[in-house]
């Protein structure tokens, strides 16, 4: 790890995946914690698959891969919502459906796509080695929409992420308030392409907060310390991958893993030896 940090003031590469790593788990940790609380990691997971299908199509039609995974994301998790609210009993074959296409769609544009020469491995994996500066300004941008959001409506969220018909009961429009979380939880996603890539997503969207939800007792500490967790990770993750030359995104969800599993087998055998 010294190495990492001897070579971090020198290049500036470092600089820009240390900075990725901390603005993603801000997002990872505030949205992170509405996941865990609500239990929709399986409708998190669909949004974030599908989202190749629009990165596909933005480059084939020669446009931001970003901005395709920003629309497609949007779009995934109204229509996810959707299916959720009104086909209850079959949304998880339609979300898998949806989940599949997604990912097909995506890579028969990246098939396609002429004079394309970029790993498709880098978008299902990530590469936070190679994030531009210019990402930094969009994820700092979607921090911010999330932060302002969550603070702007913490109440209503709360109820709704908690118990929704208590909320529908208060006269809080249900319907919107979980079609916006879901909104939300799909920027989140996008946040995190770059850092672990799509199919490692959910791992950095949950782990970090299942950890503070074994210690913090309100939502709002819930998300502080899963902000923190995420911070800590992203850059230990980092840091660890960098003199083996191994794969940063793969180093930092191995250790949230395994982070979690000790934090649960903490939680598990410290009151019995305190008994």
């Amino acid at each position: 790890m010294t190495e990492f940090f001897s070579a971090l003031a020198s290049h500036g590469f470092l600089q820009s995946a240390l900075a990725a790593g901390l603005l993603a788990s801000v997002g990872c940790g505030i949205m992170g914690t509405y996941v865990v609380v609500k239990r929709i990691g399986f409708l998190a997971g669909g949004i974030a698959h599908t989202v190749l299908g629009g990165m596909g199509a933005a480059l084939y039609y020669g446009h931001d891969p970003m901005l395709g995974a920003l629309l497609a994301a949007v779009a995934s998790a109204l229509v996810i919502g959707w299916i959720t609210l009104r086909f209850r009993e079959h949304e998880d074959t339609l979300i898998s459906a949806l989940w599949a296409v997604g990912m097909a769609v995506g890579v028969l544009f990246l098939a396609r796509t002429p004079g394309y020469g970029v790993d498709l491995m880098s978008y299902l994996f990530g590469n936070i080695l190679l994030v531009p500066r210019e990402d930094l300004w969009l994820m700092a941008a979607l921090d911010a929409v999330l932060v302002g959001t969550v603070l702007a409506l913490y109440r209503p969220l709360l109820a709704v992420a908690f118990d929704e018909e208590f909320a529908r009961l208060r006269g809080l429009p249900v319907t919107f308030l979980y079609l916006l979380l879901l909104c939300l939880v799909a920027l989140t996603v996008v946040l995190l392409i770059r850092v672990v890539g799509l199919i490692l997503v959910i791992a950095l969207l949950t782990l970090p907060a299942a950890i503070a939800t074994q210690y913090a007792a309100t939502l709002g500490r819930m998300m502080v310390l899963a902000v923190a967790l995420g911070a800590a990770l992203t850059s230990t993750g980092l840091a660890l991958s960098y003199a083996p030359d191994l794969p940063a995104g793969p180093t930092i969800i191995v250790l949230a893993g395994g982070a979690y599993l000790l934090s649960t087998l903490a939680r598990q055998l410290l009151p019995r030896g305190s008994g």
